[in-house]
């Protein structure tokens, strides 16, 4: 048994300590009828993630970049699975999965993405990192936000405590680039979209919700080619995989108050069961969400909502 801190922002939400089991994958509810897409899901934590859904009985809609990989990765698995064409760093590939879709959409887990790369532009002329990590999330979900049914899931990450949003340089061409600041720029910036989408939702009378989502630490690739590599040799600090997906899924599954943060319950949030935890300060400025929002519109060239 353990005690989570039930003192988080959002909607109905109650402080104090509650007592808990430990949240896995076998706790998930039956999602048959349901829909879900996940970008970045052929391999690693989305895969996993898609995995474990598809068992739950949910048609999940892999998003990716590589189409005959992802269906390699799915082709053994139980389930209902469809793989769609996106590359969430090039502007024209998100609107063009947003444009074919059509139907309802249960669950939007944005996922993709990259960690303290080289400084590189897309085919659109933006930040690649920046790109993938925040920009094209946020303009597909604006796209897809009118099939979506239940919740959007933001995967983003501790580090995101440490990130700096510069408005007037979100994509890196006056200031010198650093990979590492540029990813826990990107990070923040994923949590103050889902604080200002959440607001935005609510004003509308909407019964979506926004939800983020941190695996803590998880060994994965994502980190591999960084020089933060050290960490996944860091077992002690770190989730593995698997465990690391548990907050993907709680984040995608349960009824959670809109703009919840769920991460690894343990020391620092950085390994552990799913919980519900609380964002870094900067995270829930809501003046600074909001001309995020303006700034990034005007950027991949889309509406206001």
């Amino acid at each position: 048994m353990q005690w989570l801190d039930m003192s988080f922002p959002g909607p109905g939400a109650a402080g104090g300590l509650v007592a808990m089991t430990r949240w896995t994958a076998h706790n998930l509810p039956d999602l048959t009828g349901r829909t879900v897409v996940i970008t970045g899901a052929g391999r690693g934590l989305g895969l996993i993630t898609a995995r474990e859904l598809a068992r739950a009985g949910a048609r999940v809609v892999l998003g990716v970049r590589d189409t005959g990989k992802a269906r390699g990765a799915v082709a053994d698995l139980p389930g209902a699975f469809e793989i769609r064409r996106l590359d969430v760093a090039d502007l024209t590939s998100v609107r063009d999965f947003a444009g074919s879709w059509t139907g309802d959409l249960d669950v939007l887990i944005n996922n993709a993405g990259v960690m303290d790369i080289p400084a590189t532009r897309t085919a659109d002329g933006l930040d690649l990192q920046t790109t993938t990590n925040y920009t094209g999330p946020f303009l597909l979900t604006n796209l897809l936000l009118d099939h979506i049914t239940d919740r959007v899931v933001h995967v983003t990450s501790q580090l995101h405590r440490q990130g700096r949003i510069d408005l007037d340089d979100l994509d890196w061409r006056t200031r010198r680039y650093n990979g590492m600041s540029a990813y826990e720029a990107s990070k923040l910036a994923v949590v103050l979209h889902s604080l200002e989408l959440q607001r935005r939702l609510t004003a509308a009378g909407s019964r979506v919700r926004s939800v983020l989502a941190s695996p803590g630490i998880a060994r994965t690739a994502l980190a591999a080619h960084s020089r933060s590599n050290i960490i996944n040799r860091l077992t002690f600090l770190t989730n593995d995989p698997e465990r690391g997906a548990l907050s993907l899924l709680y984040a995608a599954t349960q009824d959670v108050p809109g703009n919840s943060y769920v991460g690894p319950d343990g020391p620092g949030g950085l390994r552990g069961f799913p919980a519900l935890r609380r964002q870094g300060k900067a995270g829930l400025d809501l003046q600074l969400a909001r001309r995020l929002w303006n700034a990034t519109s005007d950027l991949v060239e889309v509406p206001v909502r």
